[in-house]
């Protein structure tokens, strides 16, 4: 099981939760206690914390995690307050101020204003936690780092607010290093951990600083150190460089990477959340969500509704082994990062259009349609081709409204209503039988063969089309986005393109888009019903309009409907 199979487990719990609801949409009782169950679907986040004395590389060692640069590090109490990161989809912090309830967005490059002890000391700004947020595809999958004052900082504040907040870690990250390993100083944040009964990793940092055999000594000292504290399950030690891990990210170093330590350690991070955190989440969810469909169906009312609770009780059963898995299956392999992401290609989605193609040609119909309805309004040769031509088609008529004026549409539309009404009233004279003024008629309508926009658009089409391949083929070369498109386009670009690895990549690479989409709809249904609708991403709130767009294309491109065929 990986992170997105976990996902979609909770999406089919949440399914039939969702079909529970619909049984008898009255009973207040049924729908308070399904919104229970989803909100606790959909408030699902795997809560990581990092803690440790100041200067053992905390910091550093979340932005190894992070992949980039984000938090602020130094070798001085930095951290202040809490700061949680989580999936956005856009580089923010989210600054939630204690005692009032006032949030306030902020430009990530003014975290250390409120996070670090020389610009917040003793957090005087009163800040409950910075929240960060950063569209990457680890956070985004569940997991919610929690970045954490140093312990035995000269500033008590600083260890009381790391300490206040244990109880709602999952698991704990304890930052150690070469130089001073597990001083007696992290003891009391040692035996705090311990009474959470929480998952404890230890990862040694600043191995770059230390030969080998001196590693080896360090690390069966931790151990145990380790030993004294009786966990309940002895945590696991990893010895790390967080500094080369980071740069080895950046540059993209894989060799770097593994000598680092770091990959390792992420492996492990992933398989506990996946083999133990998430399946204990399943189990919980399954017995819960079967024990509410049984309680439901022996209220007064089973009688009327025994059949619809059958139906679920019989669903969830058939559901049962692929939430909560086969224990004689023989281990997956946990997905890390690099494998979720969306291959070697990314897509670049035109941000009102969706399909890039679409966008392209929206924009070159707006400029021949701003020049065009002015020349309507001086030209009496562009208004006798508009008249000959029956004016524009349906769509780009009321597109051509939307940017002309009252003043505009009455300059330019007297020769076409003048011509139309000529035309109506010699056909009046003239009509001998129904299928004959029925042709006469029709001749009066503007359609896409005749429409001077139709025309315009077609062209436009052809050239992104054109564009879109030929970026689609130097993608490669060149490490550039390649253009998403909707359906219909889609098929023209692979179309331009011919068979072969670029048309392989083009389609695969939309194919994670699509995937990705009809994820974001059931995380977006999901908090919904959970009525969590503020915990929704801003990709999952446009998520509904994103998949029609890609599906489809957009509304002012591709015609829902073509007036010739409709007569």
């Amino acid at each position: 099981m990986d992170l997105k199979q976990y996902e979609q487990k909770k999406f089919a719990l949440a399914e039939i939760i969702r079909a529970t609801q619909a049984i008898d949409t009255k009973d207040g009782a049924l729908l308070s206690e399904a919104r229970e169950l989803q909100a606790r679907l959909a408030e699902d986040r795997f809560n990581l914390m990092v803690v440790g004395r100041f200067s053992r590389g905390k910091s550093t060692l979340m932005n190894a995690l992070l992949g980039g640069d984000y938090l602020p590090t130094g070798i001085v109490p930095l951290t202040s307050v809490i700061t949680t990161v989580r999936y956005g989809s856009r580089k923010q912090v989210v600054l939630h101020f204690a005692g009032t309830g006032l949030i306030r967005e902020a430009p990530l490059s003014q975290l250390a204003e409120y996070v670090t002890q020389r610009e917040n000391p003793a957090n005087l700004k009163k800040l409950a936690y910075a929240e960060v947020q950063f569209p990457i595809e680890l956070l985004r999958r569940g997991f919610f780092f929690v970045d954490s004052p140093g312990l035995g900082s000269p500033i008590i504040e600083n260890t009381l607010t790391t300490e206040c907040f244990l109880p709602q870690a999952d698991a704990f990250i304890l930052v150690t290093s070469y130089e001073s390993p597990l001083s007696e100083e992290e003891d009391r944040i040692l035996h705090r951990i311990r009474n959470t009964n929480k998952k404890l990793y230890v990862a040694i940092n600043k191995q770059d600083t230390v030969g080998a055999a001196d590693r080896d000594e360090v690390i069966k000292f931790a151990g145990e150190r380790l030993k004294q504290f009786e966990f309940a399950e002895e945590p696991r030690i990893f010895s790390i460089s967080a500094r080369e891990a980071l740069e080895a990210k950046q540059t993209k170093n894989a060799a770097q990477l593994e000598r680092s330590g770091l990959q390792a350690f992420e492996t492990e991070l992933l398989r506990f959340l996946i083999e133990e955190r998430a399946q204990s989440f399943l189990v919980n969810m399954y017995e819960r969500t079967m024990s509410f469909l049984i309680e439901r169906s022996r209220t007064g009312k089973s009688t009327e509704f025994e059949g619809s609770y059958k139906v679920l009780i019989d669903r969830l059963r058939d559901e049962r082994s692929a939430i909560l898995g086969a224990s004689d299956h023989p281990r997956e392999s946990v997905e890390t990062d690099a494998n979720i992401a969306a291959g070697p290609y990314a897509l670049e989605v035109d941000r009102k259009a969706g399909c890039k193609i679409c966008g392209e040609v929206l924009e070159s119909i707006f400029r021949f349609l701003s020049k065009y309805q002015y020349d309507l309004t001086i030209q009496p040769e562009t208004q006798r081709d508009h008249a000959r031509r029956g004016g524009f088609c349906t769509l780009h008529t009321w597109q051509y409204e939307g940017i002309a004026s009252p003043q505009g549409v009455c300059e330019a539309y007297p020769r076409l209503t003048h011509h139309i009404a000529e035309e109506l009233a010699q056909f009046a004279g003239h009509i001998s039988q129904q299928s004959e003024s029925i042709e006469m008629l029709r001749s009066l309508l503007s359609t896409s063969r005749t429409c001077r926009v139709c025309e315009e658009r077609i062209d436009a089409e052809r050239r992104a089309v054109t564009k879109a391949a030929e970026i689609v083929c130097r993608a490669a070369d060149e490490e550039s986005h390649m253009p998403a498109c909707c359906l219909p386009h889609l098929v023209l670009v692979i179309e331009a393109l011919g068979p072969g690895t670029n048309a392989q990549h083009l389609l695969q690479a939309h194919a994670h888009l699509m995937e990705r989409t009809a994820e974001d709809l059931q995380r977006y249904a999901l908090k919904h019903d959970a009525l969590r609708r503020h915990l929704a991403s801003e990709e999952e709130r446009r998520a509904s309009q994103l998949a029609l767009l890609l599906l489809t294309g957009h509304k002012n491109v591709s015609a829902p409907w073509v007036v010739e065929y409709l007569i």
